[in-house]
């Protein structure tokens, strides 16, 4: 019985000590990968707004929306807005393009303030290397093309893949991919059209 009580005694002990250790990384490095990933996001949103074109701090003055149907996602989505001397410059928001051809692409949007596009940049997807993941900007240009685009530029009817009629470029072997992204950018514009006032507000959400 002496026996059994050390070894329950042994491993109850080695339980505590690594349930601290456990604990004690994740309290060390719980906040550095906050901090890594606001960098990330951070130099992402810079990459679409550059600091000089705001005065504030696009952390700071951010609202809280909700649009499943047009974000393709339930969840709430930070809208993170820039200004200069008070006035609305441009906003940037994640979105989802849910139909991708391997599941979900999650995007962040920048639109000027006079509805044009700023740039779109992938955050995460897990489409088909060689043909899918073009859609990065380090692979590819093409997602670089929605820069200086709205619905005046093309009009809204053409915001589609040229397979589709629209005016947008596919992948050769990959038109679903592509196609899933530009209906996301679209959804985005429609979003900011239609509630262009409310997304600029002082209130953090509507």
């Amino acid at each position: 019985m002496s026996d059994i009580f050390k070894v329950a005694l042994l491993m109850a002990i080695f339980a505590v000590l690594g349930t601290s250790l456990v604990a004690t990384t994740h309290s060390l490095t719980e906040q550095r990968i906050k901090d890594n990933e606001k960098n990330a996001l951070l130099n992402n949103l810079h990459s679409l707004i550059p600091p000089i074109a705001h005065d504030n701090d696009l952390f700071n003055d951010t609202m809280t929306i909700s649009s499943p149907e047009l974000l393709g996602t339930p969840d709430d989505i930070t809208v993170y807005r820039a200004r200069f001397r008070t006035a609305p410059v441009a906003m940037a928001l994640h979105t989802v393009a849910p139909d991708g051809y391997n599941g979900k692409i999650k995007l962040l949007v920048a639109i000027r303030y006079d509805g044009v596009v700023i740039g779109v940049r992938v955050i995460s997807h897990k489409e088909t290397p060689g043909l899918g993941d073009r859609i990065e900007a380090d692979r590819s240009d093409w997602i670089k093309q929605f820069k200086g685009k709205s619905f005046s530029n093309p009009e809204k009817s053409l915001w589609k893949v040229k397979k589709d009629g629209g005016v947008f470029d596919q992948f050769t072997g990959a038109t679903i991919t592509p196609r899933a992204v530009v209906k996301a950018v679209a959804n985005c514009l429609v979003l900011f059209h239609t509630y262009k006032e409310q997304l600029f507000r002082e209130d953090e959400e509507f």
